[in-house]
């Protein structure tokens, strides 16, 4: 679990970051979540946009790939989604104690 310091420093962190993925009508696949779970081994912070035809609400999604991939939900703000995963390979990120 995240700390609320580690959650504002990943905040921070996430504000340049680019939303790499987009979830649109057909919500989530077991193709897309594979590539989430690349992606996040490789940089550890991934922003997500969450498309106006989407039909589930972004809460629960963000939940349900919180537990499919493992990883901790930074925040969740407007359409976006932020979701951390500390990399086992390719550690960039050093988290505040």
């Amino acid at each position: 679990m995240l700390t609320g310091k580690q959650k504002r420093f990943l905040r921070s962190k996430a504000h340049h970051v680019k939303a790499l993925f987009q979830i649109g009508k057909q919500g989530l696949t077991e193709n897309f979540i594979e590539q989430l779970s690349e992606l996040l081994e490789k940089r550890e912070l991934v922003k997500i946009h969450v498309l106006q035809n989407c039909m589930e609400d972004k809460h629960v999604l963000a939940e349900e790939l919180s537990t499919k991939t493992n990883a901790h939900i930074v925040q969740i703000i407007g359409n976006q989604i932020v979701l951390y995963k500390q990399s086992e390979e390719n550690q960039r990120l050093t988290l505040p104690e």
